[in-house]
């Protein structure tokens, strides 16, 4: 009798232990998925960022080349890893972030880059809206060009006329 209670005793602490194991497991992987969905949209943006400084530096070789840097980080993007809101949005957009981002690469002209840069700020900010950024963005409007952008900061740099009216705008949403 005393065997049998062991015995059981033993059976159960290993199907506990086990239990146990596997539910820190799952915990662990949901935590890695969780780091890998931030990171992908994540990379967009920073090169989103890019082109923004380059415009802003009047820079059309610049903005050429770190348009060319967005287009990999929309093609690396793995859409499985997406959040579903993240997923429908990144549906609707990826088309003509792809289209704007392969146009400003494609061309030195830096009147052409800021017009297309226009569209292509309107995609980002449909996509940011969703994503839950980790730092604020501020979504800035600019009377002159009739036109909006993102930036990290709240000091206003405009990208559509860079040095001739560099601080040309104003911010109009905090996107947290």
């Amino acid at each position: 009798m005393k065997k049998s209670i062991i015995a059981l005793a033993t059976v159960l602490t290993v199907l506990f232990s086990a239990n146990t194991i596997q539910a820190n497991t799952t915990k662990s992987e949901t935590g890695t998925t969780e780091i890998v969905d931030a990171s992908q949209l994540q990379s967009v943006y920073d090169a989103y960022f890019t082109v923004k400084d380059a415009l802003i530096k009047s820079d059309s070789k610049l903005t050429s080349a770190k348009a060319k840097d967005l287009l990999t980080a929309i093609t690396a993007v793995k859409m499985d890893k997406l959040k579903s809101n993240e997923h429908t949005v990144w549906m609707k957009v990826v088309k003509k972030l792809t289209a704007d981002a392969k146009s400003i690469s494609a061309t030195t002209d830096l009147k052409k880059q800021r017009e297309t840069f226009k569209s292509l700020s309107k995609s980002t900010y449909d996509l940011i809206k969703v994503s839950n950024p980790t730092e604020p963005i501020y979504k800035q409007y600019c009377p002159m060009a009739d036109a909006d952008w993102l930036s990290k900061e709240k000091v206003v740099k405009n990208p559509y006329y860079g040095s001739s009216m560099l601080t040309c705008g104003n911010v109009v949403e905090t996107i947290k």
